[in-house]
């Protein structure tokens, strides 16, 4: 779908300007004052508004405060004259994705901060769009719209139906719990029992007896009969996550269960027969384990039957930041919070980010941001693990305790040494630090004006 951008602005040199530049992309409209601004957003639901904070008659931020109470997920960028930046500053605290300051200098700068938020409006989409479906369908949460996970979730499409082993692998914090929710909730068996278990976290007799089940009597505390797993699983679906960690003996015994379909409980000889479909999941490669002798290869051979490669997070182009807008609306429902939106050099800093830990590591980052922040929009540095109050070393060169500064204080500090770092790494040229730091050089020129880095 093609994405619908407003431009408010009673200039029309600029109306024109964005108009032409974002035509090829996007479907523009644009108005010269509030009332026929109020117009257009009352008919048209679009991705994004670009409004001049002048205008004949009305305050183009107070004009953005009304729309997006009326649509609290609207992206919305400000565009302001010098002479307005602190008010544009206050107002992205307050949820605004960017102000840019007019004249447009770089306009492929211009054209970067865009497309970065209707990437962001793009993302809240998909959240409401998954929340709907999660409404009526009752299929676990899968975010991501990347070219490898549509490859995945095409291969799970394929494979859901047949009545097979699936073998899944990846790195950790992938989301392989999720993925076998899926196939159950795509499978035939969607109406039986799911049932999952990691094999890395139980002691071998706790699984034994998790898995097979047990007899009155078997040993020291079974002081009743309980159906384990693979009986509880009959018709349905059983995972069993990180199947690598699974000990040699239990490695023979689930052989013999997926060959014979039969099996014992603990303390009896009395064979019971089970039909579950296996799904197993695993974040080592099976076939390395295989030749370092701790994975029997009749085993691997027999849960290898469809195997599934999971993307890690640096391989979802796109994602990270679909990712990182469901987490923050879940956290805000969770705490009771109304954090956010991600400030532009958020959404640089998430996109940076390596994320060893993949999604899980994500997801922490986003529950620990919600949780520590009392509200408004979420910057860069509330997204480091160094924003965590901690005492001072002592260092001549350590910053003061966090907690001895007002929020505002203490960001402003923060930007006020980043400036001056960004700009002695760029050698003094403000277009290098501006190519360096990602942000616009006109309203990086702006931020260094004021604070005395650069004079006019």
């Amino acid at each position: 779908m093609v994405p619908k951008i407003l431009v408010v602005d009673d200039d029309r040199y600029t109306r024109t300007l964005i108009e032409q530049m974002m035509r090829k992309t996007a479907e523009v409209h644009l108005a010269e004052d509030g009332a026929a601004a109020r117009k257009l957003f009352a008919a048209v639901d679009f991705n994004l508004v670009l409004m001049d904070q002048r205008l004949p008659g009305d305050n183009g931020l107070e004009l953005l405060r009304e729309f997006r109470a009326r649509r609290p997920n609207l992206v919305a960028i400000l565009i302001t004259g010098f002479a307005d930046v602190r008010d544009a500053v206050a107002a992205v605290r307050e949820g605004l994705f960017d102000y840019l300051t007019k004249p447009f200098e770089d306009l492929e700068a211009l054209e970067a901060v865009i497309g970065k938020a209707l990437e962001l409006d793009r993302a809240y989409r998909e959240i409401d769009s998954l929340r709907n479906r999660l409404a009526t369908e009752g299929a676990p949460d899968v975010v991501g719209q990347s070219a490898a996970m549509e490859r995945l979730l095409g291969q799970i499409r394929q494979v859901a139906g047949l009545d097979t082993t699936v073998l899944l692998e990846g790195e950790s914090g992938t989301g392989k719990d999720l993925i076998a929710k899926l196939i159950h909730a795509w499978s035939t068996r969607s109406a039986k029992p799911y049932l999952e278990v990691n094999c890395g976290g139980l002691p071998e007799s706790l699984l034994e007896s998790l898995l097979f089940g047990y007899e009155k009597g078997a040993f020291t505390g079974a002081s009743q009969a309980n159906p384990g797993y693979f009986e509880k699983a009959h018709g349905g679906n059983l995972f069993l996550d990180e199947i690598a960690d699974m000990s040699p003996k239990l490695q023979s015994s689930l052989l013999r269960v997926l060959q014979d379909h039969s099996f014992a409980r603990i303390g009896s000889t009395q064979p019971r027969t089970t039909d579950f479909r296996l799904i197993c999941a695993t974040n080592r490669p099976l076939a390395d384990e295989v030749k370092a002798g701790r994975f029997r290869e009749d085993l691997y051979y027999r849960i290898n039957v469809v195997a599934v490669r999971l993307p890690p997070l640096r391989e979802r182009d796109g994602d990270i930041i679909r990712l990182a807008a469901h987490f923050l609306d879940h956290y805000n429902t969770k705490f009771g919070k109304e954090c956010g939106p991600f400030t532009p050099a958020a959404v640089r800093a998430l996109e940076a980010c390596r994320w060893q830990g993949n999604v899980r590591e994500l997801q922490h980052c986003i529950e620990r941001v919600v949780a520590l922040q009392p509200g408004g929009a979420i910057d860069a540095i509330h997204l480091s693990p160094t924003t965590d109050l901690r005492p001072d070393d002592g260092h001549p060169d350590s910053p003061a305790p966090a907690q001895a500064l007002a929020y505002p204080d203490a960001r402003a500090e923060f930007e006020r040494e980043y400036l001056r770092r960004l700009l002695e790494a760029a050698g003094g040229n403000v277009s290098e630090a501006a190519r360096l730091s990602g942000i616009p050089r006109q309203n990086l020129y702006v931020r260094m004006k004021r604070w005395g880095f650069v004079t006019d």
